[in-house]
C-alpha cells in the first residue's frame, strides 16, 4: 500500500460528482492514515477560499466544508500556482494551511518513492 496519495482534484461546481470523489477520497485516507496531498487545480482552486466550499451542494454526498476540514488537519492542501494567478487569488486570500506551489512541486510529490497519484 502507498504511504503517501498526492491528489489533484481539477473539477469544482462544474462537475460536483467529480469533485466530492477527489475530497472525498482525501479525507477518508487521512481518516485511514496516509499521508496526503490534495492538490486543487483548475475550477476547484475556489474552495482554498474562506466560505466558497459552504456554497458546495451534491445529494448524498458528504459536505464539502468537513471533508476540506479533514484534509486541512491531517493532511496538506496546495494551490496550484497558476490556477490562482489566472484567479487573481493570492496567498492572503487563502484559508489558513493551504499553500500555493507549482507543477515542480506536484510532480516532486508525486515521484516520491512510496507515492500514488491521482487525478479526478
Amino acid at each position: 500500500m502507498a504511504k503517501k496519495l498526492v491528489i489533484k482534484v481539477t473539477a469544482g461546481a462544474d462537475a460536483p460528482e467529480r469533485c466530492s470523489q477527489a475530497f472525498t477520497v482525501a479525507a477518508v485516507a487521512v481518516a485511514s492514515g496516509v499521508e496526503v496531498s490534495l492538490w486543487l487545480t483548475g475550477e476547484s482552486s475556489w474552495f482554498a477560499l474562506p466560505g466558497r466550499a459552504a456554497e458546495f451542494e451534491l445529494p448524498h454526498a458528504a459536505p464539502l466544508p468537513d471533508l476540506l476540514d479533514s484534509v486541512l488537519a491531517g493532511g496538506r492542501l496546495t494551490l496550484c500556482t497558476q490556477c490562482a494567478a489566472r484567479r487573481d487569488i493570492t496567498e492572503k486570500d487563502v484559508l489558513e494551511g493551504v499553500r500555493i506551489a507549482g507543477a515542480q512541486v506536484f510532480v516532486q510529490e508525486a515521484l516520491e518513492d512510496g507515492t500514488q497519484a491521482l487525478v479526478y
